[in-house]
């Protein structure tokens, strides 16, 4: 770290119930670090981040903090019923921060926090507790899965905040395009210990696979099993890699066979389909139209859904995406058009509410009726067997679920419902509270799933990594058909030439007006600000370049020290962007004052 940490902890150690949850483990923040906290479900994140915020104490291990330090955390489920209005729970606590910063914010992210907080809906809260930390001005931010319930236009209003944001800050997310945009440095929480590197997570799966690479090797030489919890060596890290690879070249062949279908302005072609498509169409959607009061919600909506497809639908909350997927599903009718259903078709839909998931039932109950056995899609199984093909520990067979995280509740409902026969998965934010590992099984359970996929979801990669084909709301009534995924239907939707959008979404903290002709800048200054911006995007490619090198899972291996040669470079990459923009920031704001 160049600079002196603001936080530090020596030696923390954490009991949990007969063990230990950590052990020694030694953590440092610096003034500028923008950390990514990894580690599976029920490795002790956001335990580990409570005791950074100072909010539980450890049983070993001594805390250092730089006096003055403001250290704000947004938790994952803050408790909301103390409090009448959402502004009453945004000002309270020793440290309340100012009534107009939280309303500044709040309008920027849309929310009105005179809303009763026992009526809020989830994102509501979210952005309430958004609003609350941001305008709380801390010096280090910590954020315990900060894009749940949140729509894609407020995730991307956070990123830019954050880019902005001159603190540190260290997140838990399950969202990989939050985390690879935002993160430099890397903190890997992994049985009990606690791993950092100077790169952002981007470059993690790669360190990751060499790091248990390199556990198996020193295993065989000593000729003993590896005393280790070892599911990603049992699972073999680098046999899934290629397996993922596979699935992911299907999904491109059916991208391309799915654009194949689709005419030139996006719409399929219904009335030109063969016979053959037809006869694998489950749901056709033809001129359907839906108006609440005197909105349009969908407008002239023309689509035929065939048999294996994986639609993803994203936009804005209150675009109508509910409205969209209650209408292709029948529960909901077309003010015009119509949608027709195959006679054959089956569902299960898996929302938000988790209904099923009763506190005081057992998993033996939720999974298999309290059987000892289930019937997975027409083959029977054992209940325990069942449980660790979706990375349970079998003996969790008889707890309660209440005791579950979040996470383990969320993987036992998509092992309960993937169970059953069936020929539409209707998903609804199923990424809401899965830790990374389980996102990659859920992605594979779908790869292999035979029948039509639906999802609704703000996760951007996880839409990449499953659906061939995205349905577009962006509040108009128009619905846009792109084959592909996110970021095929944000590159059809974004019309600004090219490399402005470029630099835009590069360097959003660089959008200040441009400086007038007569401003009194000195030549330095002025060249600055004028080079700076194209400096930085250069520096932005620099460190994408080397961490796609360092994706490379053989190149820890075969090369170690070239490995290390880019993690360097990656970290002095790093501290050069940020001092340029802090430089052209300094100058913006002379710049400003200027004009003023």
């Amino acid at each position: 770290m160049s600079a002196p940490p603001i936080l530090s902890y020596e030696g923390l150690s954490l009991q949990q119930g007969a063990g230990w949850l950590f052990s020694d483990i030694d953590l440092h923040i610096g003034p500028r670090d923008r950390l990514a906290l990894i580690g599976r479900n029920g490795a002790g994140k956001t335990t580990l981040m409570k005791l950074v915020a100072g909010i539980i104490e450890p049983d070993k291990g001594k805390r250092t903090v730089v006096p003055g330090t403001n250290i704000v955390m947004l938790e994952q489920d803050p408790d909301f019923a103390p409090f009448e209005k959402l502004i009453d729970y945004c000002m309270s606590g020793e440290r309340a921060p100012p009534e107009h910063e939280i309303r500044s914010i709040a309008d920027q992210l849309g929310i009105d926090l005179d809303r009763d907080a026992k009526t809020a809906s989830g994102g509501e809260r979210r952005r309430a507790a958004i609003c609350r930390a941001l305008a709380s001005e801390p010096d280090l931010l910590l954020l315990d899965e900060p894009t749940n319930h949140l729509d894609l236009a407020a995730i991307e209003w956070l990123e830019d905040w954050l880019t902005r944001y001159k603190g540190a800050f260290m997140v838990i997310s399950h969202d990989r395009t939050f985390l690879t945009r935002l993160t430099r440095q890397t903190f890997w929480l992994d049985r009990g210990s606690l791993r950092r590197n100077e790169i952002g997570f981007g470059g993690y799966e790669a360190w990751m696979e060499a790091v248990y690479a390199e556990e198996a090797r020193a295993a065989d030489r000593l000729d003993a099993k590896l005393k280790i919890e070892a599911h990603w060596l049992e699972r073999g890290v680098t046999a899934r890699r290629k397996r993922n690879q596979g699935r992911l070249a299907k999904l491109w062949e059916m991208r391309a066979q799915r654009a194949a279908m689709l005419g030139p302005q996006g719409t399929a072609k219904l009335a030109a389909a063969s016979d053959e498509s037809k006869t694998k169409t489950v749901i056709a959607a033809e001129g359907v139209s839906k108006s609440f009061g005197d909105r349009k919600i969908i407008r002239d909506f023309t689509l035929r859904i065939q048999r294996g497809d994986r639609i993803g639908i994203v936009g804005a909350n209150g675009t109508g995406k509910t409205t969209l997927i209650r209408m292709l599903t029948g529960e909901m009718q077309p003010d015009e058009g119509k949608i027709t259903l195959s006679k054959t078709l089956t569902g299960i839909i898996i929302d938000q509410q988790r209904k099923l998931l009763v506190p005081e039932k057992k998993v033996r109950d939720v999974l298999a009726d309290g059987s000892d056995w289930i019937t997975v899609r027409g083959h029977k199984k054992h209940i325990q067997g069942y449980l660790k093909e979706f990375l349970f520990d079998p003996n969790l067979v008889e707890a309660r679920i209440g005791t579950l995280s979040g996470g383990e509740r969320s993987r036992l409902l998509l092992a309960r419902e993937f169970a059953r026969e069936a020929n539409l998965l209707v998903l609804d934010e199923p990424t809401n509270d899965l830790d990374l590992e389980t996102l990659d099984l859920l992605q594979e359970v779908i790869a292999d799933y035979e029948g039509t996929v639906l999802i609704v979801s703000h996760d951007r990669d996880f839409l990449d990594r499953t659906v061939t084909l995205t349905l577009g709301l962006d509040g108009s009534g128009k619905v846009d058909i792109i084959a592909g995924g996110y970021a095929d239907w944000e590159a059809k939707r974004d019309r600004r030439p090219q490399n402005v959008a470029k630099a835009q979404k590069a360097a959003p903290a660089l959008a200040a007006p441009p400086p007038p002709k007569a401003a009194k800048l000195t030549y330095e200054d002025q060249r600055d600000y004028d080079l700076l911006p194209k400096r930085i995007e250069e520096i932005e490619a620099a460190i994408a370049t080397a961490e796609e090198e360092m994706s490379d899972a053989s190149l820890y291996s075969r090369n170690p020290a070239r490995f290390s040669e880019l993690t360097a470079l990656i970290e002095k990459l790093r501290a050069e962007k940020d001092a340029a923009e802090e430089r052209w920031l300094e100058l913006a704001e002379m710049v400003e004052a200027l004009t003023a």
